[in-house]
């Protein structure tokens, strides 16, 4: 979630510029947009794994994401006691690899309009093209589009995303 959040501020140049040597989780931090991803990814114990070397690709909901989702789902997804679920929404929004924007258009158009991505939490997200603009299906329909792209991490990159994408 810090590595979101701090990518979405890079993007909109709310802080200085992110070098390469900071984790996806260090630019998420950094970024007030992203507050509720980093509480999330603290919560579910997920920080160790996404300052490893990876590579990933961070799909990063910015905080009005988590504000669409139904009264109390995220209170509710950050108890101790609903830590598995919560990780595995969280890692439903990670890729392994470093897929900048550049390849996942291009993976796009290799697919005749669509391309399916393999999650870390082992589900698939299918990525598309409206308007220009990247977009993810989860596979329950719902749709998060890129609000902006290529945050690059030491360990991988970020996109930003307006909506949380849910695992079945």
């Amino acid at each position: 979630m810090r590595i979101l959040t701090l990518t979405m501020v890079a993007v909109m140049g709310l802080f200085g510029s992110v070098t390469a040597q900071n984790t996806v989780v260090d630019i998420a931090v950094g970024s007030k947009d992203h507050s509720t991803l980093v509480a999330a990814v603290k919560a579910a114990d997920l920080v160790g794994t996404l300052q490893s070397a990876g590579p990933f690709t961070v799909f990063a909901p910015v905080n009005a994401a988590f504000d669409k989702l139904p009264a109390g789902t995220v209170s509710n997804l950050l108890k101790p006691e609903n830590k598995a679920t919560l990780a595995k929404v969280l890692t439903y929004h990670v890729v392994a690899g470093n897929l900048d924007a550049a390849a996942v258009i291009k993976a796009v158009k290799d697919g005749k309009g669509k391309a399916v991505v393999k999650t870390v939490a082992g589900n698939s997200l299918t990525v598309t093209l409206k308007d220009g603009k990247v977009t993810l299906t989860d596979e329950n329909g719902g749709l998060a589009t890129v609000v902006a792209a290529d945050l690059k991490a030491g360990n991988g990159v970020i996109h930003v995303i307006d909506t949380v994408v849910l695992p079945k």
